[in-house]
């Protein structure tokens, strides 16, 4: 989701409690606020599909999804991530400080920040195992854990992806179901030339 040009300076508190007060949500980065811009079809579509496969998995377990309207705290920063796994029994009602999981949906006007000043950010909170970013604009499902040094991994289609946080496998076509770019309609048209194939063979 885009971001727009910042407001001026205003306290931690007046930032908590403006957002109380209107539709528009804002991120807040060192004392400045942040209001955010609709999102795009496909990045709706991506954060929606994940928090299902998220919701589906963990119902009745201990650890919640939480989406976009959910705030994310770290240190006196407060941002909106597409999804958020909460594995910690901290219950604020309007924000969490204590992810296990963190996605974000990529976009042109976002990727930069996503990529350096959130995910900097990110990685100071002690609980956080795995942050994951997926592109809206071609197939690529990237994760970063904790395990791992903080590397990046990368996955495509005709691939699953593990979430070891969660002990969550899924294929990377269920992340872009019904994502419309370029890499899934050229994968959709390959899947339905084999199905196609498959049907003569079966004649």
């Amino acid at each position: 989701m885009a971001v727009i040009q910042p407001q001026p300076y205003i306290s931690e508190q007046e930032y908590l409690e403006g957002e109380l007060l209107t539709d528009i949500k804002h991120e807040y980065i060192d004392g400045e606020v942040y209001a955010m811009a609709g999102a795009h079809r496909n990045h709706v579509r991506l954060a929606d599909n994940m928090l299902g496969l998220l919701l589906g998995h963990l119902k009745g377990k201990p650890c919640q999804p939480f989406g976009s309207d959910m705030k994310l705290k770290v240190g006196k920063n407060y941002f909106y991530p597409d999804a958020i796994i909460d594995c910690s029994e901290d219950e604020q009602d309007y924000y969490t400080e204590n992810p296990t999981l963190i996605v974000e949906v990529l976009s042109k006007s976002t990727r930069q920040k996503d990529k350096t000043l959130k995910r900097d950010l990110y990685l100071t909170i002690p609980t956080l195992q795995e942050y994951v970013l997926i592109e809206q604009d071609f197939v690529d499902v990237e994760i970063q854990r904790l395990s791992n040094g903080w590397q990046s991994q990368h996955f495509y289609l005709d691939e699953d992806v593990h979430f070891q946080s969660i002990d969550l496998t899924v294929k990377v076509s269920e992340i872009y179901d019904r994502v419309k770019n370029e890499d899934m309609q050229q994968w959709l048209a390959k899947q339905a030339e084999i199905a196609q194939a498959e049907q003569g063979i079966g004649q």
